[in-house]
C-alpha cells in the first residue's frame, strides 16, 4: 500500500474513532483492512455500517437505502485511488469476478440440491458491451447471482470475500470434491469489485439469484455516501455490472481497448468472454492441458502469442508439480538468436506470471534468475503469495523456492536435450552459450554451478573439428582417474591454441586439454573452480607451478646453454628487464619456442588488462602482475642473444626487450601490441644494415 493510502486510512481511523482493531486478518488480507466498524461479518471484512431507510417510489417500488460511514468513505478512497499501480486491471478483477461466479454456479449445479437451481441449461459466459455515446461499460455473466442479503453482504462489505467464503463452505460439505472447483476460483481479498470506482464515478448492479423465484435486484452507488437496493423486473439470471463512466475514462468504452486488457489479462479465463457478441478469449491456457493433448501448431500459436515473436520454439517445456509447491509451467526456448536487448543484463525475464489463468505479471521479476532471461513462457501457480491488489508478490522465501524448483528443472531439461537431441543442442548452444556461462558466473550454489556446468561444451585437442565439441563430463570420463586436473587453454582460435607455448609440453605428454577460445570462458572456469573431484588449471598456471619444482641442477639437454653462461644471462635480462619483470630463469617446457610469461592467475591477469589497465601507470601494471619470464636455453635466438650481450650491447639490449614484448603479446597481457612497432622497427634496420 502507498504511503499516501497508509496516510488516508489512518486519518480515517482518527476521524471515526475506532474502537478496536481485530485480530490478525485472514491469510491473505493485509491488516490495514481488517479494521472492523460494527462489522458482524467475519474477521477480515470491513463492514459498511448502514443506516436503513425505506421510500416508496411513485411507481410502488420500495427503494432500500444505506448510508456509508465517514471513515469508509475514505476507505473506498483508498481502494479506487490508491491500491491498484494501473487503471485497466479493473477489467481483470471484474472479469475475475464474472468467472468465479459461473464456477460457483457449475459447481453448485452438480452438487447436492442442484437439481432445484433455476436456469441450469442457460449458456455460462461472460458478456462485455462498449457503449461510447453513453460512455458505459457492462459486464455481465450467466453464474450464479445474488439475493438481496448477499448483495449488503458482498457489495457492502469491503475485503469481505464471497468467493473466499464458497471455497470454505466447499471444504465443509465435501472436502474430496472441491479440489478441481477450487482451482477455478480466482477471489481471495474482495476488494476487486471496488476498482470499478477507479474509472466510474456511478455503478450500477443488476442482479438475479439462481434459485427458484428469486426477484431482479438493482444495487447503486456513486461511492460518495450511500448505495440503493431495489427490486426491478426483467433481470436476467446472473450479474450484470453497468459502469458510468468517468470523462477522463471514456476509453474503456471502446471495444479495441477493452479487447487489449481482456487479451492482456484474462484471455485464458475456462469461461467464454464476449465483447460486443464476438468472442474475444479463444486461445486455451495450454500450461493446464495435457502434454500429450497439444500440437505442434498449437504450441506454435500459443508461443508467438505470448513472446510477442514470429519465430517458433526450438524446445518445449511442459512441465507440472504438486510438490513442493503447486506449479503448471509451459516454458519455449526460442529458435532465433538473442537480441541486443535480451543480451542486456538489464532486460527482464520473458515468463509471465499467472495465478489460476489470471495474468498477475506479464515480466516477472525473481521468478527465474537473470540468466534465463532468453526463457519465454507461463508459469501459474496456486501457491504464489500475492498482496491485497493481486500485483505484487509477497513471502520472499516462497518466490526463492518456485525460482529454484524452475531453474533446476530447466537446467535437468537441457542436459537431457543435450544427450537426446545433440545436433539440436549444439545449435541452441552456439546461439545462447553465453548465457548459460553467466549462470555459472553469477551463482552462488556450487551445486547449481556444476549442473550448469554440465552444459558447457568446450574444443580439446583432441578433436578434430568444432563439431566435435565436447562436455567436462566427458572430459572427467576420458582422462585417468587419478588426474587430479582438467586442463584447459585460452587462445583466440584452434591455430594459436595448438601453437601456444604453453601447449607444448602437454602436447608431448599427450594431454587432453580444452580450448577456450572466447575471453569469458576462463573467467567462468576459474570461477567454477572445480567438476566433481578435479581441478580446474589452466596450461599457464600448471606451467608455473611445475617451474617452481625445477631445481637449479635441472638438466636443459644437449645443445642448451651452459649452467655459467645461464648463470651470466639471467642476471643480465632481470637487470635490463628491472621494473617489468620480476623474476628470469630457464625452462625446460619449451622447445619451438625462446621465452614465455606467467603470471600467477593468467585469467584474472588478462581480464585486468583489457578492462582496467588503462587506468594503472605502467610501472604499477607490472607489480601488480608480478610477470616472470623463462627462458628455453637451448633455443637458437636465447644462445645468440647470450653471445650478443658481450659483443653488441645495444642489439642485445634491443633483441631482449622485444623478446618480453612478444612474450607478453603472447600471453595475451600486452595493453596495446602497436607499442611493438618502434621496437622492431629499431631492429629490422640493424638487420639490414649490412645489406
Amino acid at each position: 500500500m502507498s504511503v499516501r493510502a497508509m496516510g488516508v486510512l489512518g486519518q480515517a481511523c482518527r476521524l471515526g474513532r475506532c474502537a478496536q482493531v481485530l485480530r490478525q486478518s485472514h491469510r491473505s488480507a493485509p491488516a490495514a483492512f481488517n479494521i472492523a466498524l460494527g462489522s458482524q461479518h467475519s474477521p477480515g471484512a470491513l463492514s459498511l455500517r448502514r443506516y436503513s431507510t425505506e421510500t416508496k417510489q411513485a411507481s410502488g417500488t420500495v427503494v432500500d437505502k444505506h448510508e456509508f460511514q465517514a471513515e469508509t468513505r475514505q476507505l473506498l478512497d483508498i481502494v479506487a485511488r490508491s491500491l491498484y499501480s494501473d487503471h485497466e486491471v479493473f477489467v481483470r478483477e471484474l472479469i475475475s469476478n464474472a468467472s468465479d461466479a459461473l464456477e460457483k454456479f457449475r459447481y453448485t449445479s452438480l452438487s447436492a440440491g442442484g437439481e432445484n437451481l433455476a436456469g441450469k441449461d442457460r449458456p455460462l459466459e461472460i458478456r462485455i458491451t462498449t457503449d461510447k455515446p453513453l460512455m458505459q461499460l457492462i459486464i455481465q455473466d450467466t453464474g450464479i447471482g445474488m439475493t438481496k442479503e448477499e448483495l449488503v453482504s458482498n457489495l457492502g462489505t469491503i475485503a469481505r470475500s464471497g468467493s473466499k467464503k464458497f471455497l470454505e463452505q466447499m471444504k465443509e460439505t465435501q472436502q474430496g470434491a472441491s479440489s478441481e472447483a477450487s482451482s477455478n476460483i480466482i477471489g481471495q481479498f474482495g476488494v476487486g469489485f471496488y476498482s470499478s470506482f477507479i474509472v466510474a464515478n456511478k455503478v450500477e448492479v443488476f442482479t438475479r439469484a439462481a434459485v427458484p423465484d428469486a426477484p431482479g435486484l438493482r444495487w447503486s452507488t456513486d461511492g460518495s455516501g450511500t448505495y440503493e437496493i431495489e427490486e426491478v423486473p426483467d433481470v436476467e439470471l446472473g450479474t450484470r455490472i453497468v459502469l458510468h463512466l468517468k470523462t477522463d475514462c471514456r476509453e474503456y468504452a471502446d471495444e479495441e481497448r477493452i479487447k487489449a486488457v481482456i487479451k492482456k489479462y484474462s484471455n485464458f479465463v475456462g469461461s467464454p468472454i464476449l465483447l460486443n457478441g464476438k468472442q474475444a478469449n479463444e486461445i486455451k491456457p495450454l500450461w493446464l492441458l495435457e502434454p500429450q493433448s497439444i500440437s505442434k501448431e498449437q504450441h506454435h500459436d500459443f508461443y508467438r502469442f505470448i513472446s510477442n515473436s514470429f519465430d517458433v520454439p526450438r524446445f518445449t517445456l511442459h512441465y507440472n508439480a504438486d510438490v513442493p509447491l503447486s506449479i503448471h509451467a509451459l516454458l519455449y526456448f526460442p529458435e532465433g538468436k538473442p537480441g541486443l536487448f535480451e543480451m542486456s543484463r538489464d532486460g527482464n525475464t520473458g515468463v509471465a506470471l499467472y495465478t489460476r489463468k489470471v495474468l498477475i505479471q506479464s515480466k516477472t521479476e525473481h521468478l527465474l534468475p537473470k540468466w534465463l532471461r532468453f526463457v519465454k513462457g507461463v508459469v501459474d501457480s496456486e501457491d504464489i503469495p500475492l498482496n491485497l491488489s493481486r500485483e505484487l508478490l509477497q513471502n520472499s522465501s516462497l518466490i526463492r523456492k518456485l525460482s529454484s524448483v524452475i531453474s533446476t528443472r530447466v537446467i535437468r531439461f537441457l542436459q537431457e536435450r543435450s544427450k537426446k537431441q545433440p545436433e539440436e543442442y549444439e545449435a541452441f548452444y552456439r546461439d545462447y552459450g553465453l548465457f548459460l556461462k553467466e549462470g555459472i558466473v553469477t551463482s552462488s550454489d556450487a551445486s547449481e554451478k556444476e549442473e550448469i556446468a554440465k552444459l558447457l561444451r568446450f574444443e580439446s585437442s583432441k578433436s578434430e573439428t568444432a563439431s566435435g565439441r565436447m562436455s567436462l563430463e566427458e572430459y572427467y570420463n576420458a582422462v585417468p582417474a587419478e588426474q587430479q586436473n582438467i586442463y584447459y587453454l585460452a587462445a583466440p582460435n584452434r591455430v594459436l591454441a595448438e601453437s601456444s607455448p604453453y601447449y607444448e609440453s602437454l602436447k608431448k605428454r599427450n594431454e587432453l586439454v580444452l580450448f577456450c577460445y572466447e575471453p569469458y570462458d576462463e573467467l567462468v572456469l576459474m570461477q567454477l573452480g572445480k567438476f566433481k573431484s578435479k581441478k580446474l588449471v589452466s596450461v599457464e598456471k600448471e606451467m608455473r607451478e611445475e617451474s617452481k619444482e625445477t631445481t637449479t641442477t635441472a638438466d636443459f639437454g644437449e645443445g642448451s646453454l651452459l649452467r655459467s653462461e645461464l648463470d651470466a644471462l639471467i642476471p643480465w635480462l632481470e637487470e635490463e628487464l628491472k621494473g617489468q619483470v620480476i623474476k628470469v630463469k630457464a625452462t625446460t617446457r619449451l622447445d619451438t619456442h625462446p621465452c614465455v610469461i606467467t603470471v600467477e592467475e593468467m585469467a584474472a591477469a588478462r581480464h585486468f588488462i583489457r578492462t582496467q589497465s588503462h587506468q594503472v601507470p605502467e610501472q604499477n601494471r607490472f607489480a601488480l602482475l608480478q610477470p616472470e619470464l623463462e627462458i628455453n636455453p637451448k633455443h637458437p635466438i636465447i644462445k645468440k642473444l647470450n653471445k650478443l650481450r658481450e659483443s653488441d650491447k645495444d642489439l642485445a639490449q634491443l633483441i631482449a626487450k622485444q623478446l618480453f614484448a612478444n612474450a607478453m603479446v603472447g600471453a595475451g597481457l600486452a595493453e596495446d601490441p602497436r607499442m611493438l612497432l618502434t621496437n622492431m622497427n629499431t631492429l629490422l634496420s640493424r638487420a639490414l644494415e649490412k645489406y
